[in-house]
């Protein structure tokens, strides 16, 4: 049985024109890790003989455990899916259920320098492992995040800057030719790791140019159950 957890809605935090945070209270029995996901759902989603996948949304959680509250950051355009009008809808109180949380993308700690390939919103699965490696440095050389973004409203402008004293750099980039240009030259490192957070389209694309770069299956992390990532990695 699946155990399904409800939960309102604290607060939501614009972080550009169409992009927003739901901070979810933390309800009791939680648990999740740094680059966790989890099933986000609404009011009338397992009303009939089965569950109403269009009242579902596969999500990442972009805070850590210890800030004691559940993010949720995902684009809401002004033409957006029926699940995310209604999402928005709720504002403040609403209640949202969640389940089946699991993390594929842990920090590993294996004294390699680790690289967090993304687009757009797809930075937000990074948050918390860039916020874990700050809370605890050891057994990574440091981290470097790329993410390439053509609104120019990025995410976390206060975490993801361009130098720090800690180990932790960052940039933007706001077409696919340079970004990709970018990805080759941080393959020069063949001993990294390299974390790629997107669509299975930019997923397959960053393999492929990996991959052309010498990198190794094992060395590339996806945000995916693991007979998908083998299907990807093939």
């Amino acid at each position: 049985m699946v155990k399904i957890y409800w939960t309102k809605i604290n607060d939501v935090i614009e972080e550009s024109p169409e992009t927003k945070t739901y901070i979810l209270d933390c309800p009791e029995g939680f648990t999740w890790e740094e680059g966790a996901h989890t099933h986000l759902a609404l009011e009338g989603f397992n009303a009939g003989d089965k569950p109403n996948r269009s009242l579902i949304r596969h999500m990442s959680i972009c805070t850590l455990p210890d800030e004691k509250t559940i993010g949720i950051t995902t684009r809401v355009r002004e033409q957006c899916s029926e699940f995310k009008t209604r999402l928005d809808a709720l504002g403040i109180g609403g209640e949202v259920a969640l389940f089946k949380t699991h993390s594929n993308v842990p920090l590993k700690r294996e004294d390699k320098s680790v690289y967090l390939l993304s687009s757009g919103v797809g930075l937000a699965t990074f948050r918390p492992l860039v916020l874990d490696y700050l809370n605890n440095s050891d057994n990574v050389k440091k981290i470097h995040s790329l993410n390439v973004d053509s609104s120019k409203n990025y995410l976390f402008p206060d975490l993801f800057v361009p130098e720090s004293e800690n180990g932790l750099t960052s940039e933007f980039i706001d077409n696919r030719n340079g970004y990709y240009t970018r990805v080759k030259e941080l393959a020069e490192d063949k001993d990294g790791l390299f974390y790629v957070v997107g669509s299975d389209e930019f997923l397959s694309e960053n393999i492929s140019v990996l991959r052309s770069q010498g990198i190794e299956t094992e060395q590339i992390m996806l945000d995916k159950h693991e007979k998908t990532r083998q299907e990807l990695l093939i």
